[in-house]
Protein backbone atom coordinates (compact mmCIF):
# COMPACT_ATOMS: atom_id res chain seq x y z
CA UNK A 1 0.00 0.00 0.00
CA UNK A 2 2.85 1.82 0.94
CA UNK A 3 6.16 2.06 -0.78
CA UNK A 4 9.63 3.69 -1.48
CA UNK A 5 12.15 3.34 -3.36
CA UNK A 6 15.76 4.88 -2.89
CA UNK A 7 14.30 8.05 -2.41
CA UNK A 8 16.34 10.98 -2.03
CA UNK A 9 15.87 14.52 -1.69
CA UNK A 10 18.60 17.03 -1.29
CA UNK A 11 18.81 20.75 -1.23
CA UNK A 12 21.58 22.44 -2.72
CA UNK A 13 24.21 20.80 -0.42
CA UNK A 14 21.99 19.22 2.02
CA UNK A 15 21.12 15.84 2.07
CA UNK A 16 17.52 15.43 3.97
CA UNK A 17 16.77 12.32 2.56
CA UNK A 18 18.97 9.35 1.94
CA UNK A 19 18.27 6.38 -0.65
CA UNK A 20 14.92 5.57 1.43
CA UNK A 21 13.68 1.90 0.72
CA UNK A 22 10.34 0.91 2.67
CA UNK A 23 6.98 -1.01 2.61
CA UNK A 24 4.49 -0.78 4.13
CA UNK A 25 1.95 -3.51 3.74
CA UNK A 26 -2.25 -3.35 3.98
CA UNK A 27 -3.30 -3.27 7.92
CA UNK A 28 0.09 -2.62 8.64
CA UNK A 29 1.11 0.40 11.16
CA UNK A 30 4.54 1.77 10.66
CA UNK A 31 5.95 4.17 13.35
CA UNK A 32 9.24 6.35 12.02
CA UNK A 33 11.30 7.52 15.16
CA UNK A 34 14.21 10.11 14.90
CA UNK A 35 15.45 13.51 16.07
CA UNK A 36 13.96 16.44 14.50
CA UNK A 37 15.85 16.83 11.14
CA UNK A 38 16.48 13.40 10.73
CA UNK A 39 13.88 12.76 7.81
CA UNK A 40 10.65 12.03 8.93
CA UNK A 41 8.35 14.99 7.79
CA UNK A 42 10.26 15.14 4.25
CA UNK A 43 9.25 11.32 4.05
CA UNK A 44 5.89 12.72 4.22
CA UNK A 45 5.74 15.47 2.15
CA UNK A 46 7.18 13.38 -0.42
CA UNK A 47 4.71 10.59 0.14
CA UNK A 48 1.73 13.35 -0.04
CA UNK A 49 3.21 15.14 -3.02
CA UNK A 50 3.63 18.28 -1.51
CA UNK A 51 7.45 18.32 -2.62
CA UNK A 52 9.28 16.68 -5.00
CA UNK A 53 12.24 14.26 -4.25
CA UNK A 54 15.80 14.41 -6.44
CA UNK A 55 15.51 11.33 -7.20
CA UNK A 56 13.64 7.95 -6.57
CA UNK A 57 10.10 7.27 -6.65
CA UNK A 58 7.25 6.57 -3.88
CA UNK A 59 3.81 4.80 -4.60
CA UNK A 60 0.70 4.62 -2.93
CA UNK A 61 -1.80 1.95 -4.07
CA UNK A 62 0.72 1.10 -6.66
CA UNK A 63 0.27 4.48 -8.02
CA UNK A 64 3.47 6.65 -8.49
CA UNK A 65 3.96 9.57 -6.41
CA UNK A 66 6.18 11.69 -9.04
CA UNK A 67 3.95 10.68 -12.10
CA UNK A 68 0.49 10.97 -10.46
CA UNK A 69 0.87 13.60 -7.39
CA UNK A 70 -3.47 14.00 -7.54
CA UNK A 71 -4.35 10.50 -8.25
CA UNK A 72 -2.64 8.97 -4.80
CA UNK A 73 -4.49 12.18 -2.73
CA UNK A 74 -8.08 10.04 -3.13
CA UNK A 75 -5.95 6.62 -1.21
CA UNK A 76 -4.40 9.22 1.53
CA UNK A 77 -5.21 10.99 4.91
CA UNK A 78 -3.14 13.42 6.70
CA UNK A 79 -2.93 14.32 10.19
CA UNK A 80 -0.72 16.83 11.30
CA UNK A 81 0.83 17.15 14.23
CA UNK A 82 -1.46 20.48 14.92
CA UNK A 83 -4.69 19.52 12.56
CA UNK A 84 -5.96 22.94 10.33
CA UNK A 85 -9.65 22.76 10.41
CA UNK A 86 -12.16 26.02 10.69
CA UNK A 87 -12.37 27.10 14.39
CA UNK A 88 -15.82 29.30 13.25
CA UNK A 89 -17.46 25.94 12.45
CA UNK A 90 -18.22 23.37 14.00
CA UNK A 91 -17.36 19.45 14.07
CA UNK A 92 -20.07 18.06 11.93
CA UNK A 93 -19.40 21.63 10.00
CA UNK A 94 -15.91 20.86 9.57
CA UNK A 95 -16.65 17.37 8.28
CA UNK A 96 -19.71 17.95 5.44
CA UNK A 97 -17.16 20.56 4.23
CA UNK A 98 -13.65 18.73 3.88
CA UNK A 99 -15.91 15.21 3.00
CA UNK A 100 -17.73 17.98 0.14
CA UNK A 101 -14.20 18.82 -1.56
CA UNK A 102 -13.37 14.80 -1.19
CA UNK A 103 -16.32 14.49 -3.30
CA UNK A 104 -18.60 12.44 -0.99
CA UNK A 105 -22.11 13.95 -0.02
CA UNK A 106 -23.20 12.37 3.40
CA UNK A 107 -26.29 13.60 5.37
CA UNK A 108 -26.15 14.72 8.91
CA UNK A 109 -26.87 10.95 9.96
CA UNK A 110 -23.65 9.77 8.19
CA UNK A 111 -21.57 12.49 9.46
CA UNK A 112 -22.65 11.83 13.06
CA UNK A 113 -21.54 8.05 12.65
CA UNK A 114 -18.34 9.24 11.65
CA UNK A 115 -17.83 11.25 14.39
CA UNK A 116 -19.63 8.93 16.94
CA UNK A 117 -17.01 6.15 15.25
CA UNK A 118 -13.66 8.17 16.59
CA UNK A 119 -15.04 8.93 20.27
CA UNK A 120 -15.99 12.59 20.13
CA UNK A 121 -18.34 13.44 22.66
CA UNK A 122 -21.65 13.74 20.99
CA UNK A 123 -22.06 17.05 23.09
CA UNK A 124 -19.19 18.20 20.56
CA UNK A 125 -20.77 17.73 17.05
CA UNK A 126 -22.42 21.25 17.21
CA UNK A 127 -20.22 23.48 18.73
CA UNK A 128 -17.63 25.26 17.35
CA UNK A 129 -14.38 23.90 16.69
CA UNK A 130 -12.27 27.16 18.88
CA UNK A 131 -13.62 25.23 21.82
CA UNK A 132 -11.77 21.82 20.74
CA UNK A 133 -8.98 20.76 22.55
CA UNK A 134 -6.22 18.82 20.49
CA UNK A 135 -7.60 15.16 21.29
CA UNK A 136 -10.84 16.56 19.95
CA UNK A 137 -9.88 18.50 16.95
CA UNK A 138 -7.72 15.16 16.06
CA UNK A 139 -10.60 13.02 16.57
CA UNK A 140 -12.22 14.95 14.01
CA UNK A 141 -9.33 14.53 11.22
CA UNK A 142 -9.58 10.76 11.66
CA UNK A 143 -13.71 11.25 11.10
CA UNK A 144 -12.33 13.05 7.63
CA UNK A 145 -10.10 10.09 6.84
CA UNK A 146 -12.48 7.96 7.15
CA UNK A 147 -15.41 9.92 5.44
CA UNK A 148 -12.27 9.81 2.79
CA UNK A 149 -12.59 5.72 2.87
CA UNK A 150 -8.71 6.41 3.22
CA UNK A 151 -6.75 3.17 2.67
CA UNK A 152 -3.43 5.31 3.79
CA UNK A 153 -3.01 7.52 6.63
CA UNK A 154 0.14 9.60 7.18
CA UNK A 155 0.11 10.69 10.99
CA UNK A 156 2.95 13.74 12.17
CA UNK A 157 3.65 13.60 15.78
CA UNK A 158 0.21 12.53 16.66
CA UNK A 159 0.09 11.96 20.10
CA UNK A 160 2.41 14.95 20.90
CA UNK A 161 0.81 17.13 23.32
CA UNK A 162 -2.25 14.72 23.90
CA UNK A 163 -2.88 13.96 27.50
CA UNK A 164 -2.71 10.55 28.31
CA UNK A 165 -6.73 9.46 28.47
CA UNK A 166 -6.52 11.09 24.85
CA UNK A 167 -3.13 8.90 23.78
CA UNK A 168 -4.62 5.70 24.66
CA UNK A 169 -8.04 6.79 22.77
CA UNK A 170 -5.85 7.64 19.98
CA UNK A 171 -3.83 4.39 20.16
CA UNK A 172 -6.98 2.48 19.89
CA UNK A 173 -8.26 4.44 17.06
CA UNK A 174 -5.18 3.63 15.28
CA UNK A 175 -5.36 -0.20 15.77
CA UNK A 176 -8.64 -0.24 14.65
CA UNK A 177 -7.71 0.80 11.51
CA UNK A 178 -4.99 -1.35 11.22
CA UNK A 179 -7.38 -4.11 11.68
CA UNK A 180 -9.79 -2.49 9.05
CA UNK A 181 -7.15 -3.21 6.52
CA UNK A 182 -6.17 0.39 6.18
CA UNK A 183 -2.19 1.09 6.78
CA UNK A 184 -1.19 3.86 8.93
CA UNK A 185 2.15 5.32 8.59
CA UNK A 186 3.33 8.10 11.30
CA UNK A 187 6.24 10.04 12.27
CA UNK A 188 7.31 10.36 16.29
CA UNK A 189 9.00 10.85 18.97
CA UNK A 190 7.05 9.05 21.16
CA UNK A 191 8.64 5.26 21.31
CA UNK A 192 6.52 4.24 24.32
CA UNK A 193 3.47 4.55 21.88
CA UNK A 194 5.57 3.59 18.81
CA UNK A 195 6.27 0.06 20.45
CA UNK A 196 2.13 -0.13 21.62
CA UNK A 197 0.65 0.53 18.53
CA UNK A 198 3.01 -0.59 16.28
CA UNK A 199 3.60 -3.72 13.69
CA UNK A 200 6.90 -2.39 12.51
CA UNK A 201 9.20 0.63 14.03
CA UNK A 202 12.07 2.43 11.44
CA UNK A 203 14.59 4.92 13.38
CA UNK A 204 16.37 7.89 10.97
CA UNK A 205 19.28 9.46 11.77
CA UNK A 206 20.40 12.39 9.07
CA UNK A 207 18.05 11.52 6.19
CA UNK A 208 18.78 7.76 6.54
CA UNK A 209 16.87 4.83 7.50
CA UNK A 210 19.13 3.21 10.50
CA UNK A 211 16.97 0.46 11.97
CA UNK A 212 13.72 -1.18 10.52
CA UNK A 213 12.16 -3.57 12.90
CA UNK A 214 9.41 -5.55 13.76
CA UNK A 215 7.69 -4.29 16.94
CA UNK A 216 6.45 -7.56 18.35
CA UNK A 217 10.14 -8.83 19.12
CA UNK A 218 10.79 -5.60 20.70
CA UNK A 219 10.27 -4.21 24.09
CA UNK A 220 9.86 -0.47 24.62
CA UNK A 221 12.96 -0.18 26.75
CA UNK A 222 14.94 -2.12 24.20
CA UNK A 223 13.92 0.22 21.39
CA UNK A 224 14.18 2.85 23.36
CA UNK A 225 18.14 1.84 23.55
CA UNK A 226 18.43 0.87 19.65
CA UNK A 227 16.94 4.44 19.14
CA UNK A 228 19.81 6.20 21.68
CA UNK A 229 22.55 4.08 20.01
CA UNK A 230 21.12 5.02 16.77
CA UNK A 231 21.22 8.96 17.25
Amino acid sequence: MLKTIQLHKKYNDFTALQSLDLEVGKGEIYALLGQNGAGKSTTINILLGLIKATSGDAFINNISVKDHPQEIKKHLAYIPETVLLYPNLSGIENLDFFSQIAGFNYTKDELAAFLKRTGLQESAYYKDLGGYSKGMRQKVGIAIALAKDAKVLLLDEPTSGLDPIATAEFTEIVRQFGKEGRTVFMATHDIFNAVNVATHIGIMKQGELIQNLPSKNFSAEEVQELYLKTI
